[in-house]
């Protein structure tokens, strides 16, 4: 009987969560190994399924570096990276959106339906798809200036950044109960397609759906302090002081820059959560104490 009530209590301490967020908006990165592990991505899917049956609508949108460059070397196309990031070239941007918008997009679509139920589907676009995401070619100066690194002189190719989200599309799906599955490949102008960071996609998408939260599951507890420990709550200020004394560094920039970015075009909150963990979405959004990092105006 203890354990029964026990678990009655959860549920208790989820419900002011689940009334505060009731038909808001939860644009959610998913990424790294709760992509490849088989119990992370049911667990993954099944959280999906139940934030979106308790009222909240889910956006996802997902990455897939490590799949794009074992196909490249599958086609004998040796992957390069300019200063981190994925140099585009016509024939690897073939690639890229192949393994984005098909093998990977089709197969998260096909888990969380696995596990959905009557009139709850998932469905799975590419930014190409209703001019999604409209982009143009990544300002490359500005983007590595940003980061604190020098600014390659070599051509990134169809590195993209994204210029207008069709936001109408989107809401069209979720007021009739879909949740849409986002490939980040954008497209330009002339109908070409763009090679677009999931991060930054994200974060541009919950900023023009002025999402209540976003969310980036990640290979890591969270964003961490001098010491290596895991700052529970930080503000905009703090990130860019932590960034400015390398604090926070390396693969951790892009994200919380995103962050920062989102905060500033009305995204209420941001997360950065330890994707590794099972049902990380559900401890970070409906209990008290959370798992990762939230990043706050």
């Amino acid at each position: 009987m203890k354990d029964l009530i026990e678990r009655a209590k959860v549920l208790q301490e989820a419900l002011p969560y689940i009334r505060e967020f009731h038909k808001k908006v939860f644009v959610i990165k998913y990424g790294g190994s709760a992509m490849t592990q088989e119990d992370l991505r049911e667990s993954f899917a099944k959280d999906v399924v139940l934030l979106k049956y308790v009222g909240i609508n889910v956006v996802i949108v997902h990455g897939g570096g490590p799949q794009i460059s074992k196909t490249l070397e599958r086609f004998g196309i040796k992957p390069r990276f300019v200063g981190g990031i994925r140099k585009t070239d016509e024939e690897t941007m073939h690639v890229v959106e192949m393994v984005l918008s098909g093998d990977i997009n089709k197969d998260i679509v096909a888990l969380i339906n696995r596990h959905s139920g009557v009139n709850i589907y998932a469905v799975g676009l590419s930014g190409r798809d209703g001019r999604l995401l409209l982009a143009k070619k990544l300002d490359k100066e500005r983007f590595f200036k940003e980061l604190g690194l020098p600014v390659p002189e070599e051509d990134i190719g169809f590195v993209g950044e994204v210029v207008k989200v069709n936001v109408d599309l989107i809401n069209s799906l979720i007021e009739k109960n879909f949740i849409p599955v986002i490939a980040p490949v954008g497209v330009g102008e002339e109908g070409e397609a763009y090679n677009i960071n999931a991060d930054i996609a994200a974060s541009e998408i919950a900023k023009s759906l002025k999402a209540q939260k976003l969310i980036f599951l990640t290979d890591t507890e969270g964003v961490k302090d001098k010491e290596g420990k895991v700052i529970a709550t930080l503000t905009k200020n703090h990130a860019l002081r932590l960034i400015e004394e390398k604090v926070i560094r390396e693969g951790m920039i892009p994200k919380v820059r995103s962050a920062i970015r989102a905060l500033e075009g009305g995204v209420k909150k941001v997360h950065i959560i330890d994707g590794r963990i099972q049902h990380s979405l559900l401890l970070e959004i409906f209990t008290q104490q959370g798992i990762g990092t939230e990043i706050v105006e």
